[in-house]
C-alpha cells in the first residue's frame, strides 16, 4: 500500500503540489472572471452566493493553500499537499461508498491528455469490484464553443473515461480527445442516460464542466482541480461537488498513476 508519507513526497517530487507551474496571473484572472460569472470559468456552476475575486482568494487559499496575499500577484502559485492528501482521502472515501453499494459511476474529462489514465484505473478497479462503468450517448455529436467558434464535437468513451474527440479526424472520422471545460459533454450524456430509462449514476467522477455540470444537476460528484479553476471548490463550499481536490491537472500523466494506486489501495484494498 502506498503510504501517505510516500506519497506526500510524490506531489512535491512531480509538481503536483508545493510550487507548481500554474501561473498567479491566471488564477488571479479567473477568479475575476469567475467573480463576474462568465461561463468559461463557472464550468457549469450557477452558485447561490455572490463570491466576489476577495472571497475567492480566501476560499482558494483555504481550500488550495495558495497565496492569500491579495498583493501577490505574479510567479507561481503554491498548492499545500497537506490539503491535497486530505481530499484525496474524502475522494477514495466517496468511490468506497459507490463500490459498497455496487453504484453505476460515471466517468469523464476535459483533460484526456494528462487525467485519462488516472481516471481509467479507478473505472477499471470499480468495474471490477461489481459497479456498472455507464458509457451512454456515445458517438453523439455535440456542438460545442471553442476559441475558433462554433465546432463539433463527439463524444467517445475510452477505458471507460467519457471525453470529446474533435470530429473529422482520420480513423472513422474521430480526432483525438480534446481538452475543455464545457459542462455541455455532462449534460448530454446524463440527458441520454435519462431518455433511455437508465441507468443514472450514483457517483460522477471527474474534472472541469464534467463534476462542476454534474454537481448542479444534483448528482454526488467528485474530482481533481487546479488551483486556477475556482469553480470546483466554490461547489464544493456550496454542497454541489462533494469532493474537489487541489492538484496541478497538467502534469505528465504518468504523475497520476500514484495518486490511482492511494485512492484504489483505500477505495478497494481487495481490488
Amino acid at each position: 500500500m502506498l503510504t501517505t508519507g510516500a506519497l506526500r513526497a510524490h506531489l512535491l517530487a512531480a509538481g503536483l503540489a508545493g510550487t507548481v507551474a500554474t501561473a498567479r496571473e491566471r488564477s488571479l484572472r479567473n477568479y475575476r472572471l469567475f467573480a463576474a460569472r462568465d461561463p468559461r470559468v463557472t464550468l457549469g456552476l450557477d452558485p447561490e452566493g455572490r463570491w466576489s475575486e476577495r472571497d475567492l482568494l480566501r476560499l482558494m487559499a483555504d481550500r488550495c493553500g495558495v497565496s492569500g496575499d491579495p498583493g501577490f500577484r505574479t510567479g507561481r502559485d503554491v498548492i499545500d499537499p497537506e490539503r491535497t492528501l486530505g481530499a484525496l482521502d474524502a475522494f477514495a472515501g466517496r468511490l468506497a461508498g459507490a463500490v459498497r453499494r455496487r453504484a453505476p459511476v460515471l466517468f469523464g474529462t476535459g483533460h484526456p491528455h494528462r487525467l485519462l489514465g488516472f481516471y481509467a484505473a479507478l473505472a477499471d478497479a470499480v468495474s471490477s469490484a461489481g459497479c456498472p462503468v455507464l458509457t451512454p450517448a456515445q458517438g453523439r455529436r455535440v456542438d460545442m464553443a471553442t476559441r475558433f467558434g462554433v465546432r463539433p464535437r463527439l463524444l467517445d468513451y475510452a477505458r471507460g473515461v467519457a471525453l470529446v474527440r474533435e470530429a473529422g479526424g482520420e480513423g472513422g472520422g474521430r480526432g483525438p480527445g480534446a481538452h475543455t471545460h464545457s459542462p455541455l459533454p455532462v449534460r448530454v450524456v446524463l440527458g441520454a442516460a435519462a431518455e433511455a430509462g437508465g441507468p443514472l449514476p450514483e457517483l460522477v467522477v471527474g474534472d472541469h464542466g464534467w463534476v462542476c455540470g454534474a454537481g448542479q444537476l444534483g448528482f454526488e460528484a467528485i474530482g481533481l482541480a487546479d488551483a486556477d479553476d475556482p469553480a470546483p471548490f466554490v461547489g464544493e463550499a456550496e454542497g454541489l461537488v462533494a469532493v474537489a481536490v487541489p492538484l496541478d491537472d497538467a502534469v505528465r500523466s504518468g504523475g497520476y498513476g500514484p495518486l490511482a494506486r492511494y485512492v484504489l489501495d483505500r477505495a478497494c484494498p481487495s481490488g
